[in-house]
């Protein structure tokens, strides 16, 4: 039975080598392709390679993802450091044949969400298509932290320029602070000082309160007197104002009878008044004795001989005068 069951071993044997061999070419083989797909490559599909060129990349490392409009076309495959271009970035782009670039497209690094990933977009612009291997124009976007840090220097700068300002102001409140204690301490030994005097003068303190209720009970009672003569006394002004107006109103009706009565004269012709302002020939006669009297002037003015006769001699004045009574009787 020995020598029977020798060739089964080797042959058990033999297989489990085999199957160990398999798995162990398995799993390789799937380690490959898989990490040449975490790495970018689409094993599965044709594609096609692409280049663009940047100063620096923000974190973009292989297998992210490259969009057009939102949707995956391709991965970055890798990203190689150029020495001789000052250290610049060369990505490698994998991209499905299908995606037709022109010599426009430019590819903008981008954020790939708020977690802080990288991405590159695809902006396809018309033009000529390019061939496989062709660099592409690029671009970077203003990161969310590259923006949040623009935004955030202004602001810490007022905020620190604020903090600056705060502490002088705490500085000065802080003085302020001081002599406010000391007005505080100045006051409380006013305060006790005040105190200390009141103290001391209390008994003179309650003879002067008790003189002034003393005094206002005095001045009520005295209030309670004067009222009486108050009232008088506006009684009797009453009385004299209301006596003087009857004066006054008995000297107007008086006044106004008198001018009535002037007037009633007036209009029925008494008086000189009354004559002048009725009597027409009256009137007419003053008019007559005006006008010749204005004519009696206007002669002496002219002949004032007539009227004056004067000499140095008395004779010829009384021959002359002698002359004009002669004169005067013929």
């Amino acid at each position: 039975m020995g020598p029977s069951q020798t060739p089964i071993d080797n042959s058990q044997a033999m297989s489990k080598e085999i199957k160990v061999a398999l798995m162990t070419l398995i799993s390789g083989i799937i380690l490959y392709f898989g990490f040449n797909f975490l790495k970018g490559s689409d094993l599965f599909s044709t594609s096609r390679e692409y280049y663009a060129i940047y100063d620096s990349v923000d974190g973009l490392t292989a297998s992210n993802q490259i969009t057009v409009n939102g949707v995956a076309v391709g991965r970055v495959k890798e990203t190689r450091i150029l020495a001789n271009q000052n250290n610049r970035i060369l990505v490698v782009l994998t991209l499905d044949k299908d995606v037709p670039l022109t010599n426009n497209t430019v590819a903008l690094l981008a954020d790939n969400g708020l977690l802080g990933g990288k991405a590159i977009q695809l902006q396809i612009g018309k033009g000529a298509a390019i061939a496989e291997g062709d660099t592409l124009k690029s671009s970077k976007q203003t990161g969310l932290t590259a923006a949040l840090q623009d935004k955030a220097v202004p602001i810490l700068t007022d905020a620190d320029s604020l903090i600056r300002n705060l502490n002088v102001v705490v500085s000065r409140f802080k003085q302020t602070g001081d002599v406010l204690n000391q007005l505080l301490a100045n006051v409380d030994e006013t305060g006790l000082t005040l105190r200390a005097t009141i103290n001391e003068n209390r008994k003179g303190i309650a003879a002067i309160m008790g003189n002034l209720n003393q005094l206002s009970t005095q001045l009520v009672e005295t209030e309670k007197g004067i009222k009486p003569l108050m009232a008088k006394a506006n009684t009797f002004a009453d009385s004299l104002n209301a006596l003087q107006l009857g004066k006054t109103v008995a000297k107007a009706n008086q006044t106004v009878g008198e001018l009535q009565h002037l007037l009633k004269d007036l209009q029925s012709g008494q008086g000189t008044a009354g004559k002048l302002l009725k009597d027409e020939q009256l009137y007419t006669n003053l008019n007559l004795m005006m006008k010749d009297l204005d004519k009696l002037l206007v002669d002496f003015r002219q002949q004032p001989k007539r009227y004056v006769h004067f000499s140095v001699f008395g004779k010829k004045d009384k021959k002359m005068a002698g002359d004009t009574l002669g004169n005067g009787q013929k």
